[in-house]
Parts: structure tokens; C-alpha cells; sequence
């Protein structure tokens, strides 16, 4: 081999704020901040996995070390490479579900009243900081309200409720929120490009469906998908592989859906269970399908689905529905068993709304008679 191959989620990493892909609104906040030498001492990022809160926290912390001072774009060098690679003896990387105990945090407080050796400050990067014991959190305060000024924090969780809101408190919030599937599927082109692999704009669309959001995960699923299919991936290779329900079939189902074909439903989910589908994704996929849907009817008073018009209200009935029936999926004896239920019922459901509101404008007419002769008399 001529060297140890690194994965496309390392190497395509950003290096510079400019080349992040999503969370633009922290990008702006953060990059506004050390232009105005505006720096605050604790930051706790807040998202997803693979939103990019490890990456802005080293890009922040490049920054903040720059040559001659803070700067948003610094030039490139050992130091800042070495930020980047997360190997820097001044930036250090903490793993708090690892490292949650209260001696960890003690350690962090003696070392924290030593001046950096390289750099101009001394950064602790503490990430799923919510695994932190309360004791650990409680041994943090004290520095958290009086950090040597040489000193700064970024915490990272993808579970802000499980922080102390007296660290909380104590530090700048940024939410970091789920990166679109367009946006996402536009970054996982230009590296297709730059890779010489052709990939279809469908198989790219399927691949950021997978990601839920995340950027990571969507480039490390490309990374396999290009060893899989080599050169060329085609839609069909992303939904073999992943067991993905195509676009066409989600329309299908819902348009049996619509029109109460019960065994047509149930034939369709014979069919994608042969083929070795991922039902529980398949729901997700309905769900999101039937919640644009939802929206554009209550725009416009319906949305079409296998030639039927479904009201706002049938469709809110459908949804909820769908989304009730997750844990039953995920978790249940029989997911084909507990995924042809909540479809059925979910029919079932959006035709009671239709009847009942179908009994309502009868009893308004049945009514309009008798109104109309009270007046005339």
C-alpha cells in the first residue's frame, strides 16, 4: 500500500470557517465576536451528531490562536494544523463520557493556572459534556466563574437537557441545528467531483435522507457507498444497500393510503419486506412525506395523493397516527406486524375525520330549514 488511506469525512474537514457547510448563523456569531475581540470564556454547543460542534469548536479555537492575534481567517501553520488534527498541547480534546469522574475535572483546574506554551490561549474542548457526574459538574463551577484569562471552554452535547443549568448559565449557547438534505447533498457532489466518482443527483438525495442531518454520517455512508460500487453510484445501489423505500413507492403506499385500499397496503408491504426494506425508515420517510402534504393543505385546502384529495385535518389525523406508532416499530415483537397497524390505522383514521365532517354539514343543512321558517314566521 502507499499509505494509510484517510476516510472522507477527515479529509474533506473543514479548515476555515468559509468552507463550513450549514450552521451560517453561528458561523456569523462566532466570527462577529473575535473581529469585535468580543470573547466570552465558556461556550456550550448544542445539537445533533455530526453538525459540526467539534469542528467549529477547533476552527474557533484556530482562530482564536492565530498568529498576531485572534483573526477569522488565519494563515496556515504547525500550530494551527496541529488544532486541527487535535493534536496541540494547548487545545485539549476531552471525551466526557470517558473522562466524567470528579478527578478528571480536578486535574483540568490545576493544569488550568498554567500559561499555554504554544499558543495564545489554553482551550479545553469538552465533548458530550451531559456525561459529566454531578460531582465533576459542581468541581467546574468555581472555574467556570472565575477562569484565568488565559483560559477558555467549549462544551459540546447532543443532550442540553442533561447539562446543570448552573453551567448553563454560565456559558454562551449555540444551537447547531440539522444540516439540510439539499445542502447536504450539494457538499456530497463536490466531493464526488473532486473523488472522480459519478453519482447521480437521486443517489445523493437518498444518501442525505439517510444522514438525518448530519453531515458526518452522510460522507461516511458516501465513503462506503464508494467502496461498494466503485466508480459509479446509482440511486439503486443506495436503497439496496440501506434498505431504503424509493420515492415512488412512498407515493404509492400513501396513495393506497388515501383511497383505503387495504389490500393494497397490505400487499405493498409484503413487497418492500421481501426486498429486505428498512420499515421503520419507511415510516420516517411517510411521516415527513404526509407532514409537507399536511402543510400545503392547510395552504390550500387539499392535498392530492393517488389521485384523492385528502383536508389538512385528514391528513394532521394520518400524521399523528404514524408518529405514535414509532416505538411499536422499533421496539415491538413483529415490526411487519406493528407497521401494517399503524398504516391500516392511520387510514382508518383519516376517513372517521372525513365522515364526521361530512355528518356536520348534513346536520347544517337538515338544520337551515326549520332556521329559514322561525324567520319567515
Amino acid at each position: 500500500m502507499s499509505g494509510t488511506y484517510q476516510v472522507i469525512a477527515r479529509r474533506y474537514r473543514p479548515q476555515q470557517f468559509d468552507e463550513l457547510v450549514g450552521q451560517e448563523h453561528i458561523v456569523k456569531t462566532l466570527t462577529n465576536a473575535i473581529s469585535s475581540g468580543r470573547i466570552g470564556h465558556a461556550y456550550l454547543f448544542v445539537g445533533p451528531r455530526g453538525t459540526g460542534k467539534t469542528t467549529v469548536a477547533r476552527l474557533f479555537a484556530k482562530a482564536l490562536n492565530a498568529r498576531g492575534g485572534p483573526n477569522i481567517s488565519p494563515e496556515e501553520d504547525e500550530i494551527g494544523r496541529s488544532i486541527m488534527n487535535g493534536t496541540c498541547m494547548d487545545v485539549v480534546e476531552i471525551d466526557g463520557a470517558s473522562n466524567r469522574s470528579i478527578e478528571e475535572i480536578r486535574k483540568i483546574r490545576e493544569d488550568c493556572q498554567y500559561v499555554p506554551s504554544q499558543c495564545t490561549y489554553k482551550i479545553y474542548i469538552i465533548d458530550e459534556v451531559h456525561s459529566l457526574t454531578t460531582e465533576a459538574f459542581n468541581a467546574l463551577l468555581k472555574t467556570l466563574e472565575e477562569p484565568p484569562p488565559h483560559v477558555k471552554f467549549i462544551f459540546a452535547t447532543t443532550e442540553a437537557h442533561k447539562v446543570l443549568g448552573t453551567i448553563t448559565s454560565r456559558c454562551q449557547r449555540f444551537e447547531f441545528r440539522p444540516i439540510s438534505e439539499d445542502l447536504i447533498a450539494g457538499h456530497l457532489g463536490k466531493i464526488a467531483a473532486k473523488e472522480k466518482i459519478s453519482a447521480s443527483p437521486d443517489a445523493l438525495k437518498a444518501i442525505a435522507r439517510l444522514a438525518n442531518g448530519g453531515m458526518r454520517d452522510a460522507e461516511s455512508i458516501l465513503d462506503q457507498m464508494i467502496s461498494f460500487c466503485g466508480r459509479e453510484i446509482k440511486t439503486e445501489d443506495v436503497i439496496g444497500v440501506y434498505g431504503l423505500v424509493s420515492e415512488s413507492q412512498i407515493k404509492e403506499l400513501l396513495g393506497k393510503m388515501a383511497n383505503a385500499d387495504y389490500s393494497g397496503v397490505i400487499e405493498t408491504i409484503d413487497s418492500l419486506v421481501e426486498n429486505g426494506c428498512d420499515l421503520f425508515r419507511a415510516l420516517c420517510d411517510m411521516q415527513a412525506a404526509v407532514r409537507l402534504a399536511m402543510v400545503d393543505a392547510f395552504k390550500s385546502g387539499s392535498a392530492e395523493f393517488g389521485g384523492k384529495k385528502l383536508t389538512g385535518e385528514q391528513l394532521m389525523r394520518m400524521l399523528d397516527v404514524l408518529q405514535g406508532a414509532e416505538r411499536g416499530i422499533k421496539n415491538g415483537l413483529s415490526e411487519k406486524a406493528n407497521f401494517e397497524v399503524a398504516l391500516l390505522k392511520a387510514v382508518e383514521q383519516s376517513r372517521a375525520r372525513a365522515i364526521n365532517t361530512l355528518i356536520r354539514e348534513l346536520d347544517k343543512l337538515s338544520a337551515a330549514p326549520a332556521e329559514t321558517q322561525k324567520k319567515n314566521s
